[in-house]
Formats: C-alpha cells, structure tokens, sequence
C-alpha cells in the first residue's frame, strides 16, 4: 500500500539518515586526492568492486528490511532475484555510485536509495558524502538540497544549454545551430542527474546501458524539481521490470524533455557504443 504524504515525509526523513550512516561507512576507506584504503576487485566486465561497496551494501539492506520490510530489494552489488518481481514496493540502491572515482579519491560518488511503488520512485535520496551534499525527494513533496528546497528551471530554451553527453557525441553537439556546450563528465551517473536539479549544468544525454540502480533516486529528485528524466527510445520510465538494464537516456528541464530526446536520437545515429 502506498505510504501517506505524512508517513512519506518520515519515511524519506529515516532514509536520508540511513543514506548518510552508509556513507560514513564508506568514508572509512575514502581517501580524498588519493587510492582507497579499501581492496579491490573487479567484476566480469572490468568495471572496479571494493570492500567499502560490499560493506555499505549489508548495511543498506539490513537497515531497509527494517524500515520497509514489505518491499523487494535490487542492488548492484547483491544477485538478483525474481521474488522482487512480485512485490508492489522495492528498494533500489547503489551503495557506491562512481566506484571507479571513489577508488581514486575522487570525491564525485554518491550513496543512491529509491523506495518504489507500483513502479514509480516514491522517497529518494542521493547522499555525496565526500562533497557534504545530500539531495532528497518525496512524491509531491519536493526535491531539497541539504535542505534547501530545489527551485524548477527557468530556462525556456535548449539555446545556450550546458550538457555533459558521451565523448562520441561531443562532435556533433558542437555542430548544433542551438549553440549547447559541454562539461566535464561526471563519474557518478546519479551525481551527473541531480546536478541538473541543482542548476549545475543544464542537460544529461547518458550512453545506454545504466542500470536502474544508477537512476531511480536521481529520477524522483529531477521530477520533484522541475526536471525529467526519459529513454530516447520508449515510454515513461517504470522500475521493478526483469531487466534492469536501460537504453540511451536523457534528463533535461521538462518543458525541453522531448526536444533534448529528438536531437539525442539524431546525435546517436550510426554510433558503435560497444
């Protein structure tokens, strides 16, 4: 059953402490401008695992089978399975979003939890410890930056835009007559989105290949903020499916949504991203 707005702001209160005990964890092996004090390993793809993943990881889910102990739970660092495919709630989480920069001392990684309801996020929070930055969302609640309520966008236009984009793009984003520049990448997928809702930086078009881990909380904090988040190809974005796998995705100030798909789908044409 889904919580009430009143149950649902104590809950999202509950989750951002959660977030922030998770992140001290993985501060205990954060070391800034420097390797992690953590071991490493690294998954079938290459991509980098570290004992601080693992370790935040069981404290996550212990503490969420406390405070909601009705939902499924999916993770990146723990196996899926099909029972969460019969719950009406699940928590998403990636205990270290940017593992990569956090093993470099990188202070661009992010702690992500989601509680979803009938495939929609319902509380978020996007925890970076190392930058002191805690963004939070509720479902018509608002969207807040250690605290500060997030403001929607005042931008009418995709003219003069800032977008962080794959490095295949950046040629042909240079080439639009609508004059959009680009930043520097971000590690943390969930950083690159919600910098959006903090007014960082205009506009996101990711590769394909995120996970739903990687952005059901930033999802709920660009809504309650003014901003969206959607596929270049399909339909609004639903959680809880089989495959947690998605295609190329774009976030952008609702109002531009469908425009910043549109030169996406352009831009990518004939792109090899294997």
């Amino acid at each position: 059953m889904p919580l009430a707005e009143s149950n649902l702001s104590e809950f999202l209160s509950r989750l951002a402490e959660v977030a922030r005990e998770a992140g001290d964890i993985a501060m205990a092996w954060f070391r800034p401008g420097a390797r992690t004090a953590a071991a490493i390993s690294y998954k079938g793809g290459g991509s980098p695992v570290t004992e601080a993943d693992f370790a935040v990881d069981r404290f996550l889910f212990e503490e969420m089978r406390r405070l909601a102990p009705q939902a499924g739970w999916l993770s990146e660092e723990t196996a899926d399975s099909d029972d969460r495919l019969s719950r009406e709630d699940i928590i998403i989480v990636d205990p270290i979003d940017g593992t990569h920069a956090f093993t470099r001392g990188d202070e661009r990684w992010a702690v992500s939890i989601a509680l979803v309801e009938g495939g929609r996020p319902a509380a978020a929070v996007v925890h970076a410890p190392a930058r002191g930055e805690t963004f939070t969302a509720a479902r018509g609640l608002g969207a807040f930056l250690n605290g500060e309520r997030l403001a929607p966008p005042d931008r009418a236009s995709l003219t003069g835009a800032v977008v962080i984009a794959p490095r295949p793009l950046h040629e042909r984003i240079t080439q639009l007559p609508q004059n959009i520049s680009i930043a520097p990448r971000m590690p943390s997928l969930a950083l690159r989105l919600v910098d959006i809702a903090a007014g960082r930086h205009d506009l996101v078009i990711s590769s394909p290949n995120a996970r739903d881990w990687d952005i059901a909380a930033a999802d709920l904090i660009l809504e309650e903020a003014g901003r969206g988040l959607a596929e270049v190809e399909g339909g609004p974005l639903t959680y809880n499916r089989r495959s947690s796998k998605r295609g190329m995705l774009v976030a952008a100030p609702k109002p531009l949504i469908e425009e910043t798909r549109a030169i996406a789908r352009t831009l990518s044409k004939g792109i090899d991203w294997s």
